[in-house]
């Protein structure tokens, strides 16, 4: 590349916006020994050779994960365990997932190899409690402190806006809530990346696209990026100046532009993925076989320079390999909530300056303590025991100071169940707790004349457990903490009016295929109205049977509806929504209108979720 050309490519990335972080020498972590556990399901590699290197290799190590979604303590209920073929082992919390990224950078320091951890995006966002009543510092400081150097932005990055993700990245007191823990906010120490993430006015990208490590002299180019399709998925009031850009055109665009800065080993992080044939895959799955998601055509599409593409967002794992253009990518993913890392190890070609082979595989970050027996041991309850000898004592000194500074509000008594409300839908697509939640915000609207209350189930993130947990609560009561773990977004209620022919159009954009949806979006609905749905009727005409306390809905009558402000503002595709007047935000969020319904009276029981019913 001549020098005019080069110089003309650094002067349009030195722009603020689109800074690289070029690092000469990477530090290297250090482990102690760690006590022997049961051994976890063995996950077979992927591996990828791109032929015999025409001179001597460079090798490094990749350590990677996504979705963590500020699970700073380990899932609890049915998500504590990484069920792989059947074993199930308890895994995840950040001190655990701090002592194995330590673990995989010590055993790769041995061999020689450097180290770089990434991520695919969704680090905060739908966040438990510790992290969200935070504004998501913890996790921030968290991510600092296990030694995350880049990672994408994902689609719940954007859950406050674009203004607040850039206040993570650079670091400043929240606009509103300041800095509640008293000592100030850093900001991200890593570097967001969001390649297509385009500021409208400028035309740029809001956080840099691409970022460089320097190995041994040798260039590894980094590019980030989010779903095209997020803006469908966020409140839309926090992206109105941002849009987002087509992902395969975004990363074949920077990748060439590294390709000009000489940096011809690529790695693609971006937060879209796909899914295995089963929920469960076997931990020997290494050729994507039934492999199906957004990811597959999105890796189609790449430049051959992507040798290892690091995706998320379906909160699956995987490590197989997929056809790019002109050749073959390794493509991984680590679950959710930290609960298993990808360690990729690669050699690149000092004379072509390409990858010449990449492995990859899935590693559990177990958090139980052994039972001698191939097994892990369990409380009385059944509860999977955690082991304090593989705490990392740095990231617990941090978790545990947001944990005593939010235990007072998280451990507060609200309300009461009679039994287990859970999330699981009939088959057309009601949930018992889906119409608790739409009862909730009715409830706190009638004032307003509300009539009809819509939630989102992609909104509902937890189940009611009536069993009593470690908080200390009795069977049956639930605390402010198991209640935001159901409702963590933090949106405003509100009230708007619809004509009934509005909100039959609403409903009808519920499904595939109607004004571009991609996915069947049930809105659970609340107490006296029902409807019935066909699937095999046309799009636009599924719905029939609208009524209201058994009144048929007239197409020309007005009706007050209450949703969040998420889907009032045309989340999850429901433009129809936005198309009421009068609107009239409730006070506090959608959480205090779960908080107040759960604590007004008798025990809550259950949603009937008969309300919605569905024809052939």
């Amino acid at each position: 590349m001549d020098r005019s050309r080069r110089r003309t490519v650094l002067r349009h990335l030195a722009a603020p916006a689109l800074a690289l972080a070029v690092v000469a020498a990477l530090p290297l972590a250090s482990s102690p020994a760690q006590p022997a556990a049961a051994a976890p399901p063995e996950f077979q590699s992927v591996s990828v050779n791109y032929g015999l290197p025409k001179g001597t290799t460079v090798k490094g190590q990749f350590l990677s994960y996504n979705d963590f979604h500020g699970a700073i303590d380990p899932p609890s209920g049915s998500g504590a365990v990484v069920n792989a073929s059947g074993t199930s082992t308890p895994a995840g919390g950040v001190e655990y997932l701090a002592t194995y990224l330590k673990k995989l950078r010590a055993e790769a320091k041995a061999e020689g190899r450097q180290t770089v951890t990434v991520g695919a995006g969704d680090l905060v966002g739908a966040t438990p409690l510790v992290s969200a009543a935070f504004h998501d510092e913890p996790t921030i400081e968290l991510m600092n402190q296990v030694g995350l150097q880049v990672s994408s932005v994902g689609n719940h990055e954007f859950d406050e806006g674009v203004a607040e993700l850039i206040r993570l990245q650079r670091g400043g007191c929240h606009p509103t809530d300041g800095c509640q823990d008293g000592d100030g906010f850093g900001g991200a120490k890593f570097t967001y990346l969001a390649a297509n993430t385009i500021n409208k006015k400028t035309g740029l990208p809001i956080l840099p696209p691409i970022d460089i490590k320097i190995i041994n002299g040798v260039p590894v180019g980094f590019v980030g990026l989010t779903l095209e399709g997020t803006a469908a998925i966020v409140n839309p009031a926090g992206i109105q100046n941002v849009r987002f850009a087509d992902e395969i055109e975004t990363a074949n665009k920077w990748g060439n532009v590294l390709k000009l800065l000489g940096v011809k080993a690529q790695v693609l992080l971006v937060h879209e993925g796909g899914s295995q044939a089963t929920a469960t895959p076997t931990p020997g799955v290494s050729d994507c076989t039934g492999f199906t998601g957004p990811i597959v055509p999105i890796v189609a599409g790449l430049n051959p320079e992507f040798g290892l593409v690091v995706s998320g967002h379906t909160h699956r794992f995987y490590s197989c390999s997929l056809p790019n253009k002109k050749g073959t990518s390794v493509v991984t993913s680590a679950g959710t909530n930290g609960q298993l890392i990808t360690d990729t190890d690669w050699s690149i070609d000092r004379r072509t300056g390409r990858f010449a082979e990449i492995t990859a595989k899935n590693v559990i970050v177990e958090n139980g303590v052994p039972d001698g027996n191939g097994g892990w041991q369990r409380d009385a309850n059944g509860v999977f025991l955690k082991n304090p000898a593989t705490v990392d004592a740095g990231a617990k000194k941090v978790a545990d100071k947001y944990r005593t500074a939010v235990a007072p509000i998280a451990n507060r008594v609200v309300g009461r169940i009679t039994a287990d409300i859970t999330r699981t839908a009939t088959p057309a697509g009601e949930s018992p707790l889906g119409d608790v939640i739409a009862d909730a915000q009715l409830a706190r609207t009638t004032g307003e004349g509300a009539q009809i209350a819509l939630m989102n189930p992609g909104g509902i993130r937890a189940d009611f457990d009536a069993e009593a947990s470690a908080g200390g609560e009795a069977n049956g009561e639930i605390t402010y903490g198991e209640a935001f773990t159901v409702q963590p977004f933090n949106n405003l209620v509100v009230t708007q009016t619809f004509t009934g022919a509005q909100l039959k159009e609403a409903l009808e954009q519920q499904f595939v295929g109607y004004n571009g949806q991609t996915t069947t979006k049930i809105l659970q609905v609340s107490a006296g109205f029902t409807y019935t749905w066909s699937a095999s009727a046309p799009l636009g005409s599924k719905i029939s049977n609208l009524a209201l306390n058994g009144t048929p809905i007239d197409p020309a009558a007005s009706y007050k509806v209450t949703t969040n402000d998420f889907l009032a503002n045309g989340g999850d595709g429901f433009s129809a929504l936005t198309a009421g007047t009068g609107r009239v935000t409730a006070p506090g969020f959608d959480i205090d209108a779960l908080v107040a319904y759960l604590g007004a009276g008798d025990p809550v029981a259950p949603g009937p979720a008969n309300r919605i019913s569905t024809i052939a």
